[in-house]
């Protein structure tokens, strides 16, 4: 069993070495010990920082370096999952979807969206990527993550031009919204949201409820960052769902 983690706007794969450690052992205890786990780096961010990508062509790149897995992606990463979950549905075996959405389902607010996050782009190569990840981090959506979890100085590995073009060619109001295609996933998804995430609690269960095969938990003192504030909690919930899965398929072939 293969584990694919796809991380968020401005962290790199070493963003997940908050998280696997503590999956590793949940693993472990779910009789799991023998899954890999593959940290991608996504386009635009850490060694694919040159690489120029869409969604679709993001999703393309995941499932390239991943091969047949569960794919485990947070906020921008659980987006490009998604994308991969549609793209590649024979290599995508099962979906956790971390503070991730399917997109703007309103064209007037999709269109604000991808006036801002060009603008947005525009103001990080203005200023680089230091002074950026001041304001970036400072927003109320980060609020729960301390300065351990938030690896700022490995966000700093990322160039301004790369991240710039990431948000430009990536960022929620350049998606096409996949709400109306959840239905078309066939691979069992769960997804995990802060509790105190209002806005992706309700994302969350609406997912869920278009998803063939869909669960949502909640993760307790946590915001958009579950994996990140709580990450003990999370790999606990996301080792018994992956165990869930391996023993119903192990069960299934004999």
């Amino acid at each position: 069993m293969r584990l694919v983690l796809a991380h968020g706007f401005t962290q790199t794969a070493r963003s997940w070495d908050v998280l696997t450690p503590a999956l590793r052992a949940h693993l472990a205890t779910d009789s799991v010990e023998d899954a890999e786990i593959v940290a991608a780096d996504l386009p635009g961010h850490g060694t694919a920082g040159e690489l120029r990508r869409e969604l679709w062509g993001c999703a393309d790149h995941l499932v390239e370096v991943g091969g047949d897995a569960i794919y485990i992606g947070y906020s921008m990463g659980g987006r490009i999952a998604l994308h991969a979950a549609l793209a590649h549905p024979a290599a995508v075996r099962g979906l956790v979807l971390i503070g991730a959405t399917p997109g703007i389902a309103s064209e007037s607010e999709r269109c604000a969206r991808r006036a801002a996050d060009r603008e947005l782009a525009d103001r990080l190569e203005r200023i680089g990527v230091d002074a950026f990840l001041d304001e970036w981090l400072a927003l109320p959506l980060f609020a729960g993550l301390d300065a351990s979890a938030a690896m700022r100085d490995d966000r700093l590995r990322n160039r301004a031009a790369d991240l710039a073009s990431s948000l430009r060619l990536t960022g929620t109001g350049s998606q096409s919204p996949l709400w109306d295609r959840l239905r078309d996933i066939t691979a069992p998804a769960l997804v995990i949201v802060g509790a105190n995430d209002q806005k992706f609690n309700t994302i969350g269960r609406q997912m869920c409820s278009m998803l063939p095969s869909g669960e949502m938990i909640s993760i307790s003192d946590a915001g958009h960052s579950a994996h990140l504030e709580q990450p003990n909690a999370t790999a606990a919930v996301i080792a018994d769902w992956v165990g869930g899965r391996v023993h119903n398929t192990a069960s299934a072939t004999r």
